[in-house]
């Protein structure tokens, strides 16, 4: 009888009310800890969770890449904070508050699809008329790219020989040249014809000192360059002339100048001025030193990489059949 009697207060015991869980509780037990149980069952889930995680990532930062600078910057702002006052408000156990909150963001998927469906709107047309690649950001190849952003300083440089603008455009390669960058101003832009020309207007505040280019950017304007002190180096060569030389010998970046007085185009290489080029030796030079030689030696890199591989490979599975051999023997 005495057991029935402590059965019985344990049934007083369970009818107390239950504490009320919160969602994030509730979210936490049922998939976090959940998961961690299932990767200790199967270890190599982890790789999936790896790529899980690197692919959701990616997807917030195409979203947020996107979304910046455009109207509904301030909206996901407003949704950000929405989220962290209902996770709040659960952690604090603030019931009436994080059911408004919940119900709030039971609608929200609705709300979101009206708020951003001009970014949505977009991101389809993407996927749906373009390549797989563009729609990841990824429009061209760097060469493709590269040889383009050269047409256009090889469009520039004939603008401005005609107006006889002096100009210095220098486009960085494989040795960085940060230093020369720090010395003119920040622009980080587009490579355009227009914006180059535009950039030498005569006294306008950009215009003495030189371009830098990198990374199929235009990184700063009104840079100093060294100077070239060579006594070899002929006495009618202006200063930007002069720095060309100078930035060619100290890197192995290559210098376009527009001449001020002439209009004539030159270009600096490895310390060598090549003095009034045409229009289509200037491309031929720009794209054989910068795009050919560089994207071929990457290429046979790859190659050779390969190569070693596939023979390491090769080597490995020919002493396993070795080994096989000796333990059948």
């Amino acid at each position: 009888m005495g057991n029935i009697g402590t059965v019985g207060n344990i049934g007083s015991v369970g009818n107390i009310t239950p504490v009320r869980t919160t969602i994030w509780e509730t979210f936490y037990n049922e998939n976090i800890l959940g998961y961690i149980n299932t990767l200790k069952d199967n270890p190599f889930e982890l790789i999936t969770l790896i790529i899980d995680i690197a692919i959701v990532i990616f997807l917030f930062y195409y979203f947020f890449k996107i979304v910046k600078g455009s109207r509904a910057w301030q909206l996901v702002k407003g949704i950000a904070l929405l989220l962290v006052a209902t996770w709040v408000s659960g952690l604090c156990n603030l019931r009436i508050l994080n059911t408004i909150l919940t119900a709030i963001m039971n609608i929200g998927l609705i709300a979101i699809i009206v708020i951003f469906q001009p970014e949505l709107r977009r991101a389809l047309e993407q996927l749906g008329t373009n390549k797989f690649t563009k729609f990841f950001g990824i429009d061209k190849d760097i060469a493709t790219k590269t040889k383009e952003d050269i047409y256009k300083i090889v469009i520039a440089a004939q603008e401005l020989s005609k107006s006889k603008t002096g100009a210095l455009i220098v486009i960085e390669r494989d040795i960085n040249i940060q230093d020369i960058i720090a010395t003119g101003v920040p622009m980080n832009a587009e490579v355009s014809p227009q914006l180059l020309v535009n950039i030498f207007v005569p006294n306008t505040p950009l215009h003495d000192g030189a371009v830098i280019i990198t990374n199929n950017k235009i990184s700063a304007a009104a840079c100093v360059l060294p100077l070239a002190d060579d006594t070899n180096i002929a006495k009618g060569l202006g200063t930007r002339h002069r720095a060309a030389i100078g930035i060619s010998k100290e890197s192995d970046s290559i210098a376009v100048v527009v001449s001020e007085e002439t209009g004539k185009v030159s270009v600096a290489k490895d310390g060598t001025l090549i003095v009034d080029v045409r229009e289509d030796v200037l491309k031929k030079i720009l794209i054989n030193n910068i795009v050919t030689k560089r994207f071929a030696s990457d290429k046979k890199d790859a190659k050779a990489k390969i190569s070693f591989l596939k023979q390491k490979l090769k080597k490995e599975s020919e002493k396993n059949i070795e080994k096989e051999d000796t333990k059948k023997v």
